[in-house]
This record gives structure tokens, C-alpha cells and sequence, in this order.
């Protein structure tokens, strides 16, 4: 039934076969005549309604435009209903008639549209993305509520972003909101190509993340040890990864359930990704023997789970996604260290400090935002490239590194000297 509800054709054309003015439609009224109780018929000439019997008589309310099947709207003055009636015949002529636009269960409001749209989207989206789509068409909402949706244009856009105190960065994100909403609208065809509106362009400037150097890095996530190894290892393991396996982002590793740490393979399997595909990232052997030495959970199980003694939380549960956070932040402070938070200082200062060693096309073999789907489904592409720079990621700064050009294929073979540091 709701399908149903959102199946919109565009009306057919209304024409005046003659190919001159439109002259369709005309004007009633409820009121009878007093004296025989016949209907006043509308005398466009004379501009009012009168009874075909008794011209005196005459109709003074409760008028009704009516223009064929498709519109009929009450007025509470004769001009109201003639200025009606004219727009119905002007946008005929103009062949721009739409007779959803004068249907009482107004199909074309904006605020009715955009609560048939957050449904859907409500099930297609994560939970935060969902929430602020529906912040953002709630503030839209706010200011437009039942206009119609080809009404809406460049300047009400420009206006209403012109009355927010947020960021252009929000600003941004909300008008790719609007955007796919008014691209659901054509592709329901709601509206057509012709009344897809116009944006404004929202310039801004993504702020940089502060980073660290490795050392830094290393003394903050001996820190999460020193303090969190009694409470839970995961703890201090979920973070020292994070600086390691730079192609697996905080959410993402939160996520992870017993079953996806396979280390037959010596791999993760990453489901919940930013991309909305799975990725396997290989896992460095003496992070397989560290997994190995920890108690074994049933495989449908969050890896990263609280443990007994925990205040607040229930054993089993999962880490909240900004539960390894709170630990760096808290191992921050314990060592004087203001600002940065957990992405820059783990994957983020990572993998800048790999730029030192390796080329952007090297790094993102690690980062893998290149991989391909025979890489991704059976690990032979790139896996032990990958592994160099995670190698590169845990050792720091004591590196030298050389390129052999085989002819199957460019292996990066990595040379440690003094040691390099980090550990398990």
C-alpha cells in the first residue's frame, strides 16, 4: 500500500482541441435559487452566477471551481474562484498543467515527500547517517513545510543555508542531501528533468587533522597499555592496530566479531566498511600470535567486547564506537598531549609518516583504497606489499627500503636496521 502512495505519473497534457485559449472549466455554487431552487449557471461577461430563470437572482458564496475530473476546489470569494479558474487555463495554455497541484491531500508538499523519502532511506543508511538526514530535512522542513516541491528553487536553497549558524562543511553535507532527495523526486517521477531545481555552490575548506610522529604515537599507545592491559588487553590491542593496519578505520574495526579475525588465512575481514563493501587486510604474524593467546570466543561474538568488572557495562557487550577513544584520550592527558584525536593520531599520523619511505601509490596499497575484487575475494594482490607497510607502520622511523622491478611484479623489500621499535 505504501509503494502504491509513492507511484506518481505525470498527468497527461490538457489541451484545447480548437488550439486556441483554453476556455475549460467554469465556476458553481452550492446556493440555489430562492425562488425555484435552480442551479446558477456562471456568466463569465457579467463576472457572477445567476439562475437561467430569475437573471435578479444571483449567488453571493460557497463557490466551486471545478475544471473537469481532475480539479475541484471550494472558494470563499468569486474572485478567489476566478483567479483560480484563469491560473488553470494560463498553465494549460502553457502546457504546465499539473493537476496534483490543486489535489486536497497535496501530493506534491514537500514535507509529505520527505517523510515518504526518510522511510526508505531509513532502511538503504546506517543508523548515523540516517540521523542526519532526518536533522537536515527537519530544519528544510521548518522553513518550507507543505510548499510544493517544484516551487522550491535556487533562491529559497541560498536563503535557507544563509539563515543557518553552521559550518559551510554542514551546509555542504545538507545540500547533498538535498540533492539526492530531489533526484529520488525525478527518479519517481514526482517532478521531471525540467523542474530539478538549481543549488547554490558551498565552497569550504576541511580543517586538518593534527598529527604526531611515531614516537609520540608509540609512548601514547604504551600509555593505553600501562593503563587498560588489567581492565581488558583488547583495549590497548584495538588501538596499537589502528596505528598498524592503516587501511581499517576506528568504526570499522569496532565491528569486527570473532569469525572475521581468520587466522587460518592471516587475515581481517573488514565487513562494515565506509564503502559498503567487504575488504580483507592481512595481519602481521605476531599480531596472529597475540589473537591466539587470547581466550577463544563463539565466532558470532563483537571481538572487541567488555569484560567482567567493567562499570556500566554488561560482560559480552560491545565497545561503543567512541569507547577506544576515551582511552586515548585519557592516555593523552596522563602524558601532557592536547588534540589530537584517535584517527589523526593512529591511522592518520601513520600513514603520513609512511610518506618518508614510500610513494602515495606504495601507502595506499596499504591504506587500500585501490584494490580490485579478485584481491579482495582471494588476498593475492598486493597482500605482501600490504604487510610491508604495516611492517613500516609498527617499526617507525629506522627504515631504508629498496624497489626490485621483477617481471611479475614490483615487490617493495624492506630493510629494518638499529631494531626498529614498537613490539607486540
Amino acid at each position: 500500500m505504501f509503494s502504491d502512495r509513492l507511484t506518481y505519473s505525470l498527468p497527461a497534457r490538457t489541451i484545447d482541441p480548437n488550439g486556441g485559449l483554453c476556455m475549460r472549466g467554469s465556476i458553481y455554487s452550492e446556493q440555489k435559487c430562492q425562488i425555484c431552487g435552480g442551479v446558477f449557471v456562471y456568466n463569465e461577461r457579467q463576472r457572477g452566477l445567476f439562475c437561467p430563470n430569475h437573471p435578479k437572482q444571483q449567488a453571493t458564496g460557497r463557490f466551486i471551481v471545478q475544471f473537469g475530473r481532475q480539479v475541484r476546489r471550494r472558494c470563499r470569494t468569486l474572485d478567489q474562484a476566478e483567479r483560480l479558474l484563469t491560473g488553470i487555463r494560463y498553465e494549460v495554455d502553457r502546457n504546465t498543467f499539473d493537476s496534483r497541484d490543486y489535489q486536497a491531500d497535496n501530493p506534491l508538499s514537500f514535507q509529505n515527500l520527505t517523510a515518504q523519502w526518510l522511510l526508505i532511506k531509513k532502511k538503504e543508511v546506517k543508523v548515523s547517517s540516517y540521523r542526519n538526514l532526518a536533522n537536515y530535512m527537519s530544519l528544510a522542513v521548518t522553513a518550507w513545510g507543505h510548499r510544493n516541491v517544484k516551487e522550491i528553487s535556487y533562491s529559497d536553497f541560498e536563503d535557507f543555508f544563509h539563515s543557518l549558524a553552521v559550518s559551510e562543511k554542514t551546509k555542504s553535507n545538507m545540500k547533498s542531501c538535498f540533492h539526492s532527495f530531489w533526484t529520488w523526486l525525478q527518479n519517481r517521477k514526482v517532478i521531471i528533468p525540467a523542474q530539478f531545481p538549481e543549488f547554490p555552490t558551498i565552497r569550504y575548506q576541511l580543517g586538518f587533522r593534527k598529527i604526531i610522529d611515531k614516537v609520540t604515537q608509540e609512548a601514547i599507545i604504551e600509555e593505553v597499555r600501562r593503563i587498560s592491559y588489567s581492565i581488558n588487553p583488547k583495549i590497548w590491542m584495538g588501538i596499537k592496530w589502528l596505528a598498524t593496519y592503516i587501511a581499517i578505520r576506528p568504526g570499522e574495526l569496532v565491528k569486527m566479531q570473532e569469525k572475521d579475525i581468520q587466522l587460518g588465512l592471516g587475515v581481517f575481514l573488514v565487513r562494515h566498511t565506509k564503502e559498503g563493501k567487504e575488504k580483507f587486510v592481512p595481519i602481521l604474524p605476531e599480531d596472529v600470535e597475540l589473537v591466539r593467546s587470547l581466550p577463544v570466543g563463539l565466532p558470532y561474538l563483537p571481538f572487541f567486547r567488555h569484560q567482567k568488572g567493567v562499570s556500566g557495562c554488561r560482560p559480552g557487550q560491545p565497545f561503543g564506537e567512541k569507547y577506544l577513544y576515551k582511552w586515548w584520550k585519557k592516555a593523552c592527558e596522563n602524558l601532557g598531549i592536547e588534540g589530537v584525536d584517535l584517527y589523526g593520531g593512529t591511522r592518520h599520523s601513520s600513514a603520513t609518516a609512511l610518506k618518508q619511505f614510500l610513494s602515495p601509490e606504495q601507502i595506499k596499497i596499504g591504506t587500500m583504497h585501490s584494490t580490485n575484487k579478485a584481491f579482495d575475494r582471494y588476498f593475492q594482490r598486493n597482500s605482501g606489499d600490504a604487510l610491508n607497510v604495516f611492517h613500516l607502520a609498527r617499526m617507525g622511523t629506522q627504515v631504508e627500503h629498496t624497489l626490485d622491478h621483477s617481471k611479475n611484479d614490483n615487490l617493495l623489500k624492506l630493510k629494518v636496521k638499529n631494531g626498529g621499535g614498537g613490539g607486540s
